[in-house]
């Protein structure tokens, strides 16, 4: 509910503070006294388009601030806490707009985006008139407002709750079809690089033995020729340790003669072809164990290789290749799955299907019943508004397979026809700019409350009407406001006899200086400004008595 209403240098305004009740409020005056003034100077705190020329001439800028009460439970506190704001029982808004046109916005004294406050506007306050393009002119609302006419809450949360489920299963088959016609493509291939790996056999752990049994072969090989060198040079003339017993046998024979200066060459030599014969076993033995096979030396050679090739084929390690013959394997198998997978799936799309078209079609036949009555209730309103040669309907239209979504399967769109013969048309392109006025008013009595703003502003609901349609269109807005808070400009005399709060706006011209003023009216005062609606310039006592009349008549 808005609460209060502060005007800083807007056109005419200079200075205004207003505060605001719940109920019925009504604001009069003369043509020309600012009435549209003060509606601007709202909706720009509510996030419409900026304009220089709001700003009073001899101001820097306008400034305007609107306060409102917000209970917890309320949209706009949801809105507000998904953008990390927290609010309190009170919301502030202001807007400032300078003389170049550039404004700033402003939730409770904290920056904000004009956009942002357009959401927050458009939750707190429903703004009708001739001129108005949204609400409900706007037939993207429709199907809300019936909706919530009906109480298809609980029907609606079925219906979502089964879209979801349909959208699921269906991204499921179609992630397992995608799968299947996937592998189907890579199925030669598949087959091709298994059939290979098959043939390979490649274990684990079997490029590192293989490289370490061709290193040591290909090292005896180097080393084989390096003993086989040294045999050759300890087998020349006969050998070693042939030539050391030859000396040995040469000695002995002197040692005759000699006596024992020669033994321990003697013993020596006896030692080094001892030790001679040692050696060469020993080259023996060592020859003997270094010895390799070069068939088996080839054969390792060629398994390596195929099995580095293949690694570097797939991008793989080798140790890994039989980890990829068993994951192209898997891939293979999964084919045969496949098909029944994705036959499953396509059972489950089309039974979540059938679900949402039941909940769908239970949705449209409330919301069907629902039309029925809600054509009634506003087609019983016309007569009364001068509109009585006029029809209301609300039009339902099955949507597409592909259209259904969260809301159900129906485009809602509220139409009227004027005159008897007539095609029915959206409203803002078949009523006048009053005609319009008085259609909003019959369903927002109709729909009451339903999918309503707290605030209600009907600018000019009355234009071009008076007697007892005006009596009608007063008395429709004074049950609108047993539920909300609603605000009327109003040129007549018999809605604004019913309302319970009344402000006065009206242009002085002090010198060469002209401001628009607004002012809370009392009894006596509301009397007066009544019987001036009534007579004219003149207020006459019969113009008092009408007025006291009307006043009576409304309570």
């Amino acid at each position: 509910m808005l609460l209060r209403l502060a005007i800083r240098d807007v056109v005419l305004i200079e200075r205004l503070d207003l505060d605001f009740a719940s109920g019925l409020t009504v604001l009069t005056g003369e043509t020309g006294a600012g009435k549209s003034i003060l509606l601007d100077s709202l909706g720009l705190a509510l996030g419409a388009r900026a304009d220089s020329g709001l700003v009073r001439a001899g101001a820097d800028q306008s400034v305007v601030t609107a306060e409102f009460a917000l209970p917890d439970d309320h949209a706009v506190a949801a809105l507000l806490a998904d953008q990390g704001w927290s609010v309190g029982d009170t919301l502030v808004l202001r807007r400032t707009v300078n003389k170049e046109g550039r404004s700033r916005a402003f939730i409770d004294d904290q920056p904000a985006s004009a956009g942002l406050l357009g959401q927050i506007g458009a939750l707190l306050i429903e703004a009708h008139g001739q001129h108005d393009d949204r609400g409900l002119l706007n037939p993207a609302g429709h199907r809300a407002l019936l909706d919530a006419f009906a109480g298809n809450g609980a029907l609606l949360a079925t219906v979502r709750a089964a879209h979801g489920a349909y959208n699921r299963a269906t991204a499921d088959w179609e992630a397992a079809l995608a799968d299947l016609e996937a592998a189907r493509r890579d199925e030669e291939y598949l087959r091709h690089v298994v059939g290979e790996l098959r043939a390979l056999a490649p274990e684990p752990g079997e490029e590192q033995r293989l490289a370490e049994e061709r290193h040591a072969m290909q090292e005896g090989e180097r080393a084989a020729g390096d003993l086989d060198e040294v045999s050759a040079m300890l087998a020349v003339d006969g050998g070693v340790e042939a030539r050391l017993r030859g000396a040995q046998r040469k000695l002995e024979r002197a040692a005759g003669r000699l006596g024992a200066v020669l033994e321990p060459v003697l013993n020596a030599l006896d030692r080094a072809a001892i030790e001679a014969e040692e050696a060469i076993d020993a080259l023996a033995r060592a020859r003997g164990a270094i010895a390799y096979d070069e068939r088996r030396l080839e054969i390792v050679e060629e398994r390596l290789f195929a099995l580095r090739a293949a690694g570097r084929k797939h991008q793989v390690r080798p140790d890994d290749l039989a980890t990829l013959a068993g994951q192209m394997e898997a891939r293979i198998a999964a084919l045969d799955a496949g098909e029944s997978r994705v036959t499953e799936r396509a059972a489950a799309r089309d039974a979540a299907r059938d679900a949402l078209a039941g909940a769908c079609a239970a949705l449209s036949a409330a919301r069907r019943a629902a039309a029925v009555r809600l054509d009634a209730g506003v087609n019983a309103e016309l007569e009364a508004l001068k509109l009585g040669k006029a029809k209301f309907r609300t039009r339902i239209d099955a949507l597409g397979d592909g259209q259904w979504g969260g809301e159900g399967a129906d485009r809602v769109t509220f139409e009227v026809a004027t005159n008897p013969g007539a095609p029915f048309g959206a409203l803002v392109k078949i009523a006048s700019g009053g005609e319009l006025a008085r259609f909003i008013l019959a369903l927002k009595v109709v729909l009451a409350g339903a999918g309503t703003a707290p605030t209600m502003v009907f600018d000019e609901v009355d234009r071009g009407i008076g007697g007892a349609v005006a009596d009608a269109v007063g008395d429709r807005l004074a049950r609108l406001a047993e539920g909300a808070q609603v605000l009327v400009v109003t040129h007549s005399p018999q809605v604004a006899a019913r309302g319970g709060h009344h402000l006065r706006i009206a242009k002085d011209t002090v010198g060469e200086a002209t401001r628009t003023s607004v002012a809370p009216l009392d009894p006596t005062e509301r009397q007066e400004e009544i019987a001036r609606m009534l007579s004219g310039a003149e207020i006459t006592p019969a113009a008092r008595a009408a007025a006291d009349a009307l006043l009576r008549g409304a309570r």
